[in-house]
């Protein structure tokens, strides 16, 4: 899948001072997606030394640090995801399926973010990035459902009724099949506008103005991540789901 150059599009980037522009066209994507996984190891490796460190206490690590810690902000991230997914796939569910969910939150959310930054392009940016993500929500939510209710799982597929069975089967697929494609684009089509409206401002007024747009565009990564994530989770509920 081919696009534009993005540096190009949205001015200089960092990457070109280490990468030729083709290799940035073709891989550009994949390289800050490196970048961003070995940003979020050492992130979650700094929060658990900081962890083991808060268990050594004599209160075991119970009370909250007083400020704002690598710890602090991955224990909020993983309370407030968590409360989100036993309200949208229940108890038992959110106990399976909360690792996936955070896993994802946290890429896409970093992956948002990084776009926000002057000389960095997002990952989500890039159509092949966003599809890949849809592709891998599609795929284990089926295989959630496989594993959950083996081969009963397709008889959803063909409905209630028997002679209808054909049309609910043609209808079934359609809408299984728009799920990733719809996840890929909302993804991809929500930063790259943040990113160009961002790009915009920043060029026309330098100072003050463009603040307030960065704090829009924190909140337009926060929200794609959020709907992405919430749109997994229902997938994954209805497929995890025995009363088909």
């Amino acid at each position: 899948m081919h696009e534009t150059p993005a540096h190009s599009e949205h001015g200089f980037n960092w990457l070109s001072l280490i990468f030729s522009n083709e290799e940035i066209h073709h891989f550009g994507h994949v390289y800050m997606t490196i970048a961003i996984m070995l940003l979020i190891l050492a992130g979650a490796f700094i929060a658990r030394i900081q962890l083991n460190k808060a268990i050594k206490r004599e209160d075991a690590g119970l009370i909250p640090d007083s400020k704002l810690t690598f710890r602090n902000f991955f224990d909020i991230l993983a309370e407030k995801l968590y409360g989100l997914a036993e309200t949208v796939m229940g108890k038992h569910n959110a106990k399976l399926y909360f690792p996936i969910v955070g896993v994802l939150f946290t890429y896409i959310f970093t992956s948002n973010f990084i776009g926000i930054i002057p000389g960095f392009l997002p990952p989500t940016d890039n159509l092949n990035t966003t599809f890949a993500l849809g592709v891998f929500v599609f795929l284990y939510y089926n295989y959630v459902g496989i594993r959950t209710s083996g081969l009963a799982y397709f008889k959803h597929f063909l409905g209630p009724v028997l002679w209808l069975s054909p049309l609910i089967l043609l209808v079934e697929i359609a809408s299984h099949i728009f799920r990733p494609i719809s996840l890929g684009l909302r993804l991809r089509g929500n930063i790259m506008g943040d990113h160009v409206v961002l790009g915009i401002f920043n060029d026309l007024t330098p100072y003050v103005m463009p603040a307030v747009f960065y704090g829009i565009g924190l909140f337009v990564c926060l929200v794609q991540a959020f709907v992405f994530c919430l749109m997994t989770m229902v997938y994954i509920s209805l497929s995890a789901t025995h009363d088909h």
